[in-house]
């Protein structure tokens, strides 16, 4: 992917093999990388998703990372999770029009049900509410998919879009990052919010939370205005901030 040329603002750097992409965007970060880089990477040696797991990281899948610095409070940069999950959702309904895509909260996007790509957000503070620097870290199963995972996984190759390369992948992601990204520095969440309901998998239906100590069935109801997950139990409503989401076996 050396050469390539990604819509403005961004710009790419890309490595054959790398540990982690994330952590080199920011380490780059720290020595004062402007924003819009894109790290790039074939094979990832150290590859993580949320809670610190590993990634499954082999040729032929998507290793990104965007390097970001909005001028916005630490409480909503979390916001550009749902920013990022869109725009991977828009990227694989261009290039893989007959594939159904779901988001799925907070930061996870779905193929025909299965989970086909994840987003890690990495925000590092200097002091006050500001953040330095936010690196999104994207990870999409192009070519092939990890097996026994949580919450079932697939590609775009085994939902029968062969041939989408990562190249591809890239340019039509920063193009709608840009697209989604202006929309939220302009209208902030609402609109996001709004686009990422209109795409939710399991709104209004049973689902599964699983939280650091406790797990919850309940109805997805909304998010609120930061994005948390509103969920009804039969002892009320509960605000979600962070967790795992499956569906509840009929």
């Amino acid at each position: 992917m050396m050469g390539e040329t990604l819509p403005p603002p961004f710009r790419l750097v890309a490595y054959k093999t790398i540990g982690s992409t994330n952590d080199e965007a920011k380490r780059l970060a720290r020595v004062g990388e402007p924003a819009g880089l894109v790290i790039c990477a074939e094979r990832q040696t150290a590859g993580r998703g949320r809670r610190g797991r590993a990634w499954f990281s082999p040729l032929g899948n998507l290793y990104a990372s965007m390097l970001l610095r909005p001028r916005c409070r630490a409480a909503e940069a979390a916001q550009l999770g749902f920013v990022a999950a869109l725009s991977v959702a828009d990227a694989i309904a261009e290039l893989a029009p007959t594939i159904g895509v779901r988001c799925k909260w907070p930061n996870d996007v779905l193929a025909n049900g299965k989970k086909i790509a994840g987003i890690l957000l990495e925000t590092e503070m200097t002091s006050g509410d500001m953040p330095d620097f936010i690196v999104l870290g994207i990870g999409a199963n192009l070519v092939s998919s990890p097996p026994d995972t949580p919450y079932p996984a697939t590609s775009l190759a085994e939902e029968g879009a062969a041939g989408i390369t990562p190249r591809l992948m890239v340019m039509a992601l920063t193009r709608r990052f840009a697209e989604w990204s202006s929309m939220w520095r302009e209208g902030g969440f609402a609109p996001i919010r709004a686009a990422w309901l209109s795409r939710a998998a399991g709104l209004g239906e049973t689902i599964q939370v699983r939280l650091e100590r406790a797990t919850l069935d309940g109805r997805f109801l909304d998010l609120d205005g930061d994005g948390a997950l509103l969920l009804g139990t039969p002892s009320g409503e509960r605000r979600i901030a962070a967790g795992e989401v499956f569906p509840v076996a009929a």
